[in-house]
């Protein structure tokens, strides 16, 4: 589904590599995670659109089947967010959403604001 690209530079060179209704969904992935932390800066790392936020925020990506929001540690969201990831599949560092079922833009927005807060708080403890 992805191109064979091997180096994007942007998030856009990312997302065009895709047929227009993954792009238009990776769009408003793009787009909820800027309204929610719109001080977070958009990035290219490990080759995968990803937001900078006292740290690495999150990574979203999408595949033959599914989306996927990845994350570094610490991995509390998984805890966090157990009961509303449990119709997803997840591994040690990432959430699979199936491309089938609608995006849950509002459950995005939630762990986008906590892992926001969550960056916040370690980057305060750094500086002290």
């Amino acid at each position: 589904m992805s191109s064979t690209k091997s180096s994007f530079q942007t998030v856009e060179e990312y997302i065009v590599t895709f047929p227009d209704d993954v792009q238009a969904t990776l769009e408003n992935i793009r787009q909820t995670i800027k309204e929610t932390v719109p001080e977070a800066e958009e990035a290219i790392s490990y080759q995968l659109p990803a937001f900078k936020y006292y740290g690495m925020l999150i990574y979203f990506s999408a595949y033959k089947d599914h989306y996927s929001l990845s994350f570094p540690p610490p991995f509390t969201i998984f805890e966090v967010f157990k009961e509303q990831l449990s119709p997803y599949e997840v591994s040690k560092t990432a959430i699979k959403f199936p491309m089938k079922d609608p995006f849950p833009f509002e459950l995005l927005r939630d762990i986008v604001k906590f892992r926001a807060t969550e960056n916040l708080e370690k980057g305060k403890k750094k500086k002290k």
